[in-house]
């Protein structure tokens, strides 16, 4: 049944099938992110799939209904070329999901895919598996038509393979569980080998968590250590167990003093395997909110998975001054951070005065906003802990450079950018919006509304839309949070004609193009929410 005697019958079933596995790869491009930034969880891809106002499956629905229908018309149309009327409709099909990975690329995904060697891995396994179905149900339908017979199904013999894109999802997922028979077992023996040489390391690690903030202060943090200490982070926002071995194994632990570690946590238990790996010396909790309640359930889970840190902290821990006393009944020596005061903030900055064991000196960095100050607080505790001086510090404060995509500040023909692209907390938003007030000119906001609050989403989304009544223009973006803000703007006292909502974040730049002017500042608030 699967290799048929004449040579041209099988070289077609093999031609139509390897074209299908690579255009089912291709239009499987952008939902491969998402299950990558799903930490590869088809328990959580499906989540996005299903997610109320995601239109994934609506469009591969779309899809497939246009394929059918064009494919049974022009099949029918060319049906005096006999059996070649089959593979002229297949072209149509292939043009239409030609079309279809192109406007699909289009949407803007919270996270992008990112080509590590497991998303390629995994995209190898992915491109196989489409193979063998599609070459398993063309060869399944050829012969068929070999038993059969009848002209008519020979010129459509081809119409249930359009259907296909339909299985795109659940062949992402199968191909997922094949790949994790390598990935896991793989896995474990990176992050145990990282694990092995902290074990063996006098290197002193900081390790940073919280519900926001994270990064930010992992990176000022950085860049004020540098200045003494050779120091070695994890990149980016890289705060999963393979983040942090990825840059321990890829390091030689000698050549350093200090590892600044970011934790990041979706569920009780995530920061204890984390310090399991890389037990700190000081903590740092930048903060607590409701950010991630979609998976953590309740906010006392994101406070006691947050204090899994405190927990495994050697040392002392630096916590927040505003969520201090939600971690009162931990052992280990804690410091409230206090050590800012008197913060002032203008467009080119902020100004405040660092205080240390009755010393003070004032200093102003280029970052915007007060919670840029009081990221530098926690920062500064952190360092002070390790052995640096308050005027070390204090020289350090003005060189810390602009952290991408975080309140950065983009001059760009005139207009102000503040890029704040990977913000989704509900405190940065309004200190976000805040900076944004500070500057001269129009002041624009394009956003999608905030993700991942759980039940606090709607409300959130709301309170948000009320905060940016009396800016200029309001620019939505997408279709999942954006009728919360809008309802939120216009209760709030926004004018309507002011707001508006674009389904992708390409149509809302191209209509910033035709509302930019010299002298305006527009904030890009949040990431998209297209992601679980």
């Amino acid at each position: 049944m699967f290799i048929f005697v004449s040579v041209p019958k099988t070289v077609e079933c093999i031609a139509v099938a390897v074209t299908l596995a690579v255009m089912l790869s291709l239009a499987a491009y952008k939902p491969m992110g998402v299950l990558q930034s799903a930490g590869y969880s088809g328990a959580k891809f499906f989540k996005w799939v299903k997610k109320k106002g995601n239109m994934a499956m609506q469009r591969l629905l779309l899809l497939c209904l246009a394929c059918s229908v064009a494919y049974a018309a022009s099949s029918l149309c060319f049906s005096f070329a006999g059996e070649w009327a089959a593979i002229v409709g297949m072209i149509f099909v292939v043009i239409l999901l030609t079309v279809y990975c192109i406007s699909d690329g289009k949407i803007a995904l919270r996270s992008e895919v990112t080509h590590t060697p497991r998303l390629n891995r995994l995209y190898a396994v992915l491109f196989l598996v489409f193979a063998l179905f599609s070459y398993l149900a063309v060869t399944f339908l050829n012969f068929a038509d070999e038993v059969w017979g009848n002209a008519i199904f020979s010129y459509l013999r081809y119409l249930p393979v359009t259907l296909m894109p339909l299985a795109i999802f659940p062949l992402m997922a199968f191909a997922n569980v094949l790949a994790k028979i390598y990935e896991v077992p793989h896995n474990a023996k990176f992050v145990k080998r990282a694990k092995a040489k902290l074990k063996n390391s006098d290197i002193k690690i900081i390790a940073v968590t919280g519900s926001y903030g994270k990064t930010s202060t992992k990176f000022i943090l950085n860049e004020i250590l540098s200045r003494k200490f050779r120091t070695l982070t994890t990149p980016r926002s890289h705060n999963t167990p393979i983040g942090i071995a990825l840059a321990v194994n890829n390091a030689q632990l000698e050549d350093y003093d200090v590892f600044i570690a970011e934790m990041g946590a979706r569920h009780v238990g995530d920061i204890a395997e984390l310090c399991e790996i890389c037990p700190p010396d000081v903590s740092l909790i930048t903060g607590i909110c409701g950010q991630h309640l979609e998976t953590f359930g309740t906010f006392s889970n994101v406070v006691k998975a947050k204090g899994e840190i405190l927990e495994a902290t050697k040392d002392r821990a630096v916590i927040a001054d505003d969520c201090f006393d939600l971690f009162a009944d931990y052992a280990c020596e804690k410091v409230r951070c206090g050590c800012v005061s008197d913060v002032e903030c203008f467009e080119d900055g902020t100004q405040f005065t660092l205080m240390f064991d009755g010393q003070s000196r004032r200093v102003k960095t280029k970052l915007l906003g007060a919670h840029s100050a009081y990221n530098i607080a926690l920062a500064a505790e952190a360092a002070y802990a390790v052995g640096m001086g308050l005027d070390e510090i204090a020289e350090a404060v003005p060189e810390i450079g602009y952290i991408e995509h975080r309140l950065q500040l983009i001059k760009s023909g005139g207009v102000n950018i503040l890029d704040d692209g990977y913000n989704s907390n509900v405190k940065g938003a309004r200190a976000a919006i805040e900076a944004l007030k500070l500057f001269g000119g129009r002041k624009i906001v394009v956003t999608p509304g905030l993700v991942e609050l759980g039940v606090l989403e709607e409300e959130e989304n709301f309170t948000l839309g009320k905060s940016l009544a009396g800016l200029d223009f309001v620019i939505l973006v997408g279709e999942t949070l954006v009728l919360p803000v809008k309802r939120g703007y216009t209760e709030g006292g926004g004018d309507e004609q002011r707001i508006m909502i674009k389904p992708t974040l390409a149509a809302a730049q191209e209509e910033l193009k035709k509302i930019l002017r010299d002298g305006d500042t527009v904030l890009f608030l949040n990431d998209l929410p297209d992601v679980v």
